[in-house]
């Protein structure tokens, strides 16, 4: 494995879902550099040693047509770079539907890019955030309880995606049309080079896509040499959660490939004062916001009517958020508490009185909060920042003007603390935290406000 070649290229289809990934790289000792859109070769010569690329997208919260035109010229340029493996990055949980962040419409796009490649693998258990995949069907953990995902508290009545399926090659066959086979459990056990032989016979009956068991990680480092060692045909489309990043690492450790590695480290300082902004309504996001006013973040509450009006400032709620941190507080804007709240039925009500489409609600919704946070952190000048919300999170650091992020500190499995790269003198090196809405523990917001390098 050359010190020096790029190894992956992955782009995710929400913005934490990408820190996740990159989280996963960097941590593993492979130097990881996440962008806004496709870099250039010239780009990446900026960052040394730099040995994973990935692009942060918002697909997860687009129709198909859309969808399409956002992923195309992305894993086009991607699959151009000479990375062995181009990851498209989903959720953990599997979030999509024919309607909406559908993978089986990625899938359609980006294997234009991959001409040759009959097979592909998909891989979405990772372990290390409690997502397991047993027989095709995939569980989730939640408050230490693994769930089955139709049953799952949160993703069983998701508002935009609901998983009334858990057999993941049912639910993917919704969306392409086509078979997706499976490797289980049982057929990845034994030794390597006997599930080697499986896998090819696999590979020969060329079914569209193979989707992976993953229970462990033993099972899961399997997986990666598996994937790996296909691509050595050739550069190789890949699908699924951030598992794919924890399967490689897990084998190129036992291979040798990162002895002696070490990602790029910068020093950070506890922050006196931070902004948290949640465009969340799910039942993790609502507990870490109780739990940050009690710990004594000020709560702000965004009315419907300040999120549906795109023609001006809620002037009153960003001063009063200015206010409290010039003077040494924390502060939690959020628009909602868990998804019972009735403010989420409001603001839909509102833009469709407005004539807006509910499929653009999420993107207006995101970059509002955007320009909100760009305008308080540049009256306050601060320099840390949570952004709660997997779909909020790529439109909001859109607005801020950002081009790149790496991981600064782990904080929580799949949300860590990042280094901004902005052209913008203000912005580059501000502090960002981004997690998703079933990400982070109770005290979360707390954690990163408190973060330091050991």
């Amino acid at each position: 494995m050359s010190e020096n070649k790029l190894l992956l290229a992955f782009y995710g289809d929400d913005f934490t879902g990408s820190t996740d990934a990159m989280e996963a790289l960097a941590r593993s000792g492979y130097r990881t550099v996440l962008f806004l859109e496709a870099p250039t070769p010239g780009m990446l010569q900026r960052f040394e040693g730099i040995r994973c690329v990935g692009v942060a997208g918002t697909s997860r919260a687009k129709a198909p047509a859309p969808l399409a035109e956002e992923v195309r010229p992305v894993m086009e340029r991607l699959s151009r770079l000479g990375a062995p493996i181009v990851h498209y990055k989903t959720c953990s949980t599997f979030d999509s539907s024919p309607e909406f962040g559908s993978i089986g419409e990625a899938i359609r796009v980006s294997r234009h890019f991959f001409p040759g490649q009959d097979t592909v693998p998909l891989l979405v258990g990772a372990p290390a955030l409690g997502r397991y995949t047993l027989f095709g069907q995939h569980f989730a953990r939640m408050d230490g309880q693994v769930y089955r995902l139709d049953r799952h508290p949160v993703m069983s009545r998701h508002p935009v995606t609901p998983m009334g399926e858990a057999d993941l090659r049912l639910h993917l066959q919704k969306q392409l049309g086509e078979e997706v086979a499976l490797i289980d459990i049982l057929e990845l056990a034994g030794e390597p080079e006997l599930v080697s032989g499986r896998y090819r016979e696999k590979l020969k009956e060329k079914p569209p896509v193979l989707l992976f068991d993953v229970l462990d990680e033993e099972r899961l480092s399997l997986s990666g040499r598996l994937i790996w060692e296909a691509s050595a045909d050739g550069t190789r489309l890949v699908v699924g959660s951030s598992g794919v990043e924890y399967a490689l690492t897990a084998y190129w450790e036992q291979a040798g490939g990162a002895a002696g590695q070490t990602a790029h480290v910068t020093e950070a300082a506890p922050a006196s004062r931070i902004l948290a902004v949640s465009g969340s309504a799910s039942p993790v996001s609502q507990r870490q916001i109780e739990t940050a006013i009690g710990q004594g973040f000020h709560g702000i509450r965004i009315t419907p009517e300040a999120v549906a009006d795109t023609d001006k400032l809620p002037q009153e709620l960003l001063d009063q958020a200015i206010r409290l941190l010039n003077e040494g507080e924390s502060v939690v804007l959020y628009t909602a508490l868990g998804p019972e709240d009735e403010a989420i039925a409001a603001t839909r009500e509102l833009f469709r009185a407005n004539g807006i489409e509910s499929s653009r609600t999420g993107e207006l919704i995101g970059r509002q909060l955007g320009r909100w946070t760009n305008h308080i952190m540049r009256e306050a000048g601060l320099r840390r920042v949570v952004i709660a919300g997997g779909d909020t999170s790529g439109f909001v650091t859109s607005e801020m003007g950002i081009y790149g992020l790496e991981m600064l500190l782990p904080i929580s499995p799949g949300a860590p603390l990042c280094k901004v790269y902005a052209h913008d003198g203000f912005m580059d090196g501000v502090e960002l935290a981004l997690k998703g809405g079933q990400f982070g523990s109770p005290d979360y917001f707390a954690k990163v406000r408190d973060a330091a390098s050991e």
